[in-house]
């Protein structure tokens, strides 16, 4: 299948409703390509699925916009009153940084060597041992809130995000289960981890368009917007209801929908 509008408004709509599971977005969308055999447009469609998380990131932007504001100091006097001592900007970078650096150092590996079903399919597996891990041994909470979150905490949060690098692994799973090991609460690493993200993937996405906008024509333009409006419409849909259950839901239960798409996806990789 060509890489054409209806493949765009598909695997928009899948980044739309993974990107706020703890089940990869990114390893969803390689799924995708995969099933509608893009892969031969292999370049473009790499820099489009990054690209479109944008449009899901807009809709946490959306979401957390008084929280955003305050982190800047912009907060009215009862944000004030309730913030101080909270969260900082302190916290956003010791939580980024650590996946920026690893991130730009291993671009080429990651995007020339980890982008393929086959990865995926690893990093499905071992991101859902992880989220057990995170669920299953994580310590007595001391952070109930995301105001009560350390730099301690943030910096162990910043380190396990640089797992999901590998695709499939999922930066909200590496991020939450992290998160709860360092003594934060399910709600609370949630949180963080979607506010995190926004730095995160505006980052990245500027850095593949800076590296591989020499591979794009004027032709592609309809296929990254319909993409990144239709991933930003399916995600400001769903991000109320997938928060909350993130926020809830044992990790365990997303841990065994990842092993069995990663056997799903196996056989049919075997089969066809």
């Amino acid at each position: 299948m060509v890489f054409d509008i209806w493949a765009a408004i598909i695997i928009g709509i899948v980044e739309g409703l993974t990107e706020f599971l703890p089940v990869s977005s990114t390893g969803h969308m390689i799924l995708t390509s995969d099933l509608l055999q893009v892969e031969e447009t292999n370049e473009t469609v790499k820099i489009f699925e990054v690209v479109i998380q944008l449009g899901a990131i807009l809709a946490v932007v959306i979401l957390y916009w008084r929280r955003l504001l305050r982190l800047f100091g912009i907060r009215n006097a009862n944000a004030a009153a309730s913030a101080k001592g909270g969260m900082n900007l302190i916290h956003i970078l010791l939580a980024i940084v650590p996946a920026m650096i690893f991130g730009y150092l291993l671009h080429g590996f990651i995007k020339e060597v980890l982008f393929s079903p086959e990865t995926v399919l690893v990093g499905l597996v071992l991101g859902g041992v992880f989220l057990i891990l995170g669920e299953k041994q994580h310590p007595k909470i001391e952070a109930e809130t995301i105001d009560q979150i350390t730099y301690r905490q943030a910096i162990f949060v910043g380190i396990s995000q640089i797992l999901s690098l590998w695709p499939g692994f999922s930066r909200s799973g590496a991020t939450i289960a992290g998160g709860m090991l360092a003594g934060v609460s399910r709600a609370a690493a949630a949180d963080f981890t979607f506010i995190i993200a926004i730095p995160v993937m505006i980052a990245a996405s500027a850095y593949d368009l800076y590296k591989g906008y020499h591979l794009l024509s004027a032709s592609d333009i309809p296929l990254f917007a319909a993409g990144f409006v239709v991933s930003f419409v399916v995600a400001l849909l769903a991000v109320f209801t997938f928060i909350r259950l993130v926020q809830k839901l044992s990790l365990v239960y997303f841990a065994y929908y990842r092993f069995l798409l990663a056997i799903i996806f196996a056989v049919y990789m075997i089969v066809f």
